[in-house]
């Protein structure tokens, strides 16, 4: 199947490179090229591309943000970033913004090809500087666990973390003590504790509820 591409490049002389690689490979057929990606649904919309290779920095609005345009119209378009950018901001906005791939621009052009079939094939191309940026993000980012509390039972859990009794707790939202007991059951379950020093405990160290 040919490959139906779309290259988002200001350097004219880089955007001729490009085309001249991508016409030059039977994989695939340039159907647009633009300096700026201003008039990027329109351009989707007019080429109906498979693919896009889409640069970072270009004048009107960034590759980003025409990244999120492209995906709210076509999200089955596929976007490759391009670029010199290897910042941490900018390669997790392009993820963020629905990019399925992010190349730097030291990319040989065999390997540029290569990519562009792989993101094709379902897979997500990255440089490999990318790459190991991504994966120290996701090893360093705390991860907090969801625990589903309801509204009330976060309001009856600070409380007990404040150091409120049963009958204080009750006292205070104006509910019988039986209720709390059921509330704090049914929290201590899905915190996966047995008493309520281990909840207190539990909240504090996981930020459960807003201690001060």
């Amino acid at each position: 199947m040919v490959v139906k591409i779309v290259v988002y490049e200001d350097n004219k002389r880089l955007r001729e490179s490009l085309l001249l690689l991508l016409e030059n490979d039977h994989q695939y057929k340039v159907v647009g090229s633009f300096a700026n990606c201003i008039t990027a649904s329109e351009d989707i919309r007019a080429t109906q591309p498979d693919l896009v290779l889409m640069d970072i920095d270009m004048p009107g609005i960034t590759g980003i943000e025409g990244v999120k345009i492209i995906k709210e119209h076509f999200p089955d378009v596929k976007i490759v970033m391009h670029t010199v950018f290897e910042d941490d901001s900018r390669i997790f906005d392009s993820i963020c913004a629905g990019a399925d791939g992010y190349l730097l621009k030291n990319i040989s052009p065999l390997k540029l090809l290569e990519s562009l079939k792989e993101v094709m094939d379902g897979a997500v191309p990255m440089s490999p500087f990318v790459a190991q940026r991504v994966f120290q993000h996701f090893r360093t980012k705390e991860i907090i666990p969801v625990y589903n509390l309801t509204k009330r039972e976060k309001e009856i859990l600070l409380l007990l973390v404040k150091g409120n009794s049963y009958k204080m707790i009750a006292s205070i939202l104006t509910i019988s003590v039986d209720t709390v007991k059921k509330h704090l059951q049914n929290t201590y379950h899905k915190l996966h504790v047995s008493c309520g020093t281990e909840a207190v405990a539990k909240a504090i160290r996981h930020k459960i509820v807003p201690v001060e």
